[in-house]
């Protein structure tokens, strides 16, 4: 297992894509438990808001624990809806996915870290839809974060969007004490308005220590035991007026002002020095030189994960071996850049279409077998499809049939929907020939792993 000791949960995400001169997608990776509707059920967290908070424990110095070389995945779920001139565009869902590593640590306690930020969008009510999502844009970052939570992060990098969050005092602090720190917002703006550096806004954050609650949790034996987490409030508001851009083209749309809110509860691991989980509501409002207003409402949550490494030579040889008992043909398996990677060569489905033939669903099955042994590590579906000229959209239906295989697998309990994602490479990627028909099932295939990172 991954030592988690010394991290903690980063948001992300931020205003996403404009289409038709529509903002489609936006909001802080935060969080919130509740749902807005049933295609938004929140990620699983330790506590849900209990109300009641334990203050005996006396006061507290908080501050965050690097370690070089401790890494992490962090899963955070945005469920929000997107009004275009007060008018509902629509209800979408956004899930965050963040692998994490501290490179470094300093004398004073600060730590420098590396990571990879995908962003990925299942939209509700988009017809058609599938019930998994596509693996998204992937972002890198790299800063340094100091003991007490303050970020140090060159412009290059857009990720993560709320920064200085949380920031402690250089004290103890006791339930019922709170104190304020300033933090930004960081958007990227790119796509929409030409930003080549992140669009910035400023807030003062207050901040309420709470008190601690008991949670029940597993040890890396998986052994059920209890642990203490402190748990923080915090708010803020934050409000920007932005000036006319400098060497503006007259025809340019600008974002004129930035405002809203954010309520949050961290719940803090002070063993680790970390967050454990979060949860909040929030509300950003933008508007446009052009007159427009876009505006997110929602809930989000947040969870930091721990995952087995599989890409091994042991474990390679232990699924082949459980390939081979179970009778699968037409599979191999080996190591990639993500993971441990199962391919089943010559998938078979209707004519040119994504719908898994019942030969296929037998074979899901027994795979299905396998995957269940790694219940700590996300899935990754990827579709090909063979070179046939005159045929259906190579990478349209290398994608339908990623998302076919996808959904049965969490049709089967292998995962939820938020820990399986899907990706489409057409015939872009062939494995032999495809002038003969011996080649063209090879080039015609779906490929699962079991993510490392």
């Amino acid at each position: 297992m991954i030592k988690m000791n010394g991290f903690w949960l980063i948001k992300s995400a931020g205003l996403l894509a404009v289409t038709a001169g529509l903002l489609l997608s936006s909001a802080p990776a935060s969080a919130q438990t509740s749902a807005t509707s049933a295609e938004g059920a929140m990620l699983r967290s330790s506590v849900q808001d209990p109300g009641e908070y334990d203050k005996t424990g006396g006061p507290v110095k908080f501050e965050f624990k690097f370690k070089e070389g401790d890494k992490s995945r962090i899963l955070s779920h945005v469920d929000e809806d997107v009004y275009v001139n007060r008018r509902l565009d629509r209800h979408s869902v956004l899930l965050n996915r963040i692998s994490m590593e501290v490179v470094s640590e300093g004398e004073d306690g600060s730590g420098v870290v590396e990571g990879v930020f995908m962003t990925s969008e299942n939209v509700v009510n988009r017809a058609g839809g599938t019930s998994t999502f596509v693996w998204g844009e992937e972002y890198e970052s790299k800063f340094s974060r100091s003991k007490l939570g303050v970020y140090d992060i060159s412009d290059r990098y857009f990720m993560p969007t709320v920064r200085d969050v949380p920031i402690f005092p250089d004290r103890e602090v006791a339930p019922g004490e709170s104190w304020t720190a300033q933090g930004h917002e960081a958007h990227d703006l790119r796509r929409q308005f030409y930003m080549e550096t992140p669009y910035k806004v400023p807030f003062e954050a207050n901040y309420s220590y709470l008190g601690t609650v008991t949670v029940k949790t597993k040890d890396e034996s998986g052994q059920e035991t209890e642990k203490k987490l402190h748990v923080i409030n915090v708010k803020y508001n934050m409000y920007m007026q932005t000036p006319e851009p400098k060497e503006m083209m007259y025809y340019m749309d600008y974002p004129t002002v930035m405002m809203g809110y954010s309520d949050e509860l961290i719940y803090w691991d002070n063993e680790t020095g970390a967050i454990d989980h979060y949860t909040e509501n929030f509300r950003i409002v933008m508007q446009s030189s052009y007159g427009n207003v876009y505006e997110f409402r929602g809930t989000a949550d947040a969870e930091v994960t721990s995952f087995e490494r599989v890409a091994t030579e042991e474990k390679i040889a232990d699924v082949e071996e459980q390939i081979k008992n179970l009778g699968i043909d037409d599979i191999t398996v080996k190591k990639t850049d993500r993971g441990l990677t199962i391919s089943i060569e010559n998938i078979q489905f209707g004519g040119e279409s994504a719908v898994l033939l019942e030969s296929e669903k037998q074979k899901l099955r027994k795979i299905a077998k396998i995957l269940e042994g790694y219940p700590d590590n996300d899935i990754l579906v990827s579709g090909h499809t063979a070179h046939y000229p005159g045929g259906a959209d190579p990478q349209k239906l290398s994608e339908d049939r990623a998302a076919s295989v996808a959904d049965y697998l969490v049709q089967l309990g292998v995962k939820d929907k938020y820990h399986v994602f899907t990706q489409g490479f057409g015939d872009k990627k062939p494995i032999d020939s495809n002038a003969t028909a011996e080649g063209r099932a090879k080039n015609r295939r779906v490929e699962i792993t079991i993510m490392d990172e």
